[in-house]
């Protein structure tokens, strides 16, 4: 448990920076899911949904992709492109409002 924490505090360090805007000057779509993955570790729920909303889409996403190779479902390409629909879709919506 000790080595979890001292590799959870110390990730924050080598985090990779956003090139889109250090060249541009804007975020990108994907501009603090890193952010947001460390307050999930942390268990802080709250914080990784402000940092980046399409967290949690993109967890249900992938965790159904796993789960979808060990248990194959009847309905998964319906399942996968509904998943991915949602994820999409906040990602941009959280996009457009961040420059709003």
């Amino acid at each position: 448990m000790q080595l979890l924490s001292v590799f959870i505090l110390g990730i924050e360090n080598y985090m990779l920076p956003c090139f889109t805007k250090k060249l541009f000057g804007f975020d990108c779509p994907g501009c603090g899911l890193q952010r947001a993955l460390v307050h999930l570790v942390k268990g802080e729920f709250g914080a990784a949904f402000e940092m980046y909303p399409a967290i949690y889409p993109m967890f249900l996403l992938f965790g159904f992709l796993m789960l979808d190779k060990v248990y194959p479902f009847k309905f998964s390409n319906i399942i996968t492109i509904a998943l991915m629909v949602t994820t999409v879709t906040t990602i941009l919506i959280n996009y457009i409002f961040k420059f709003i």
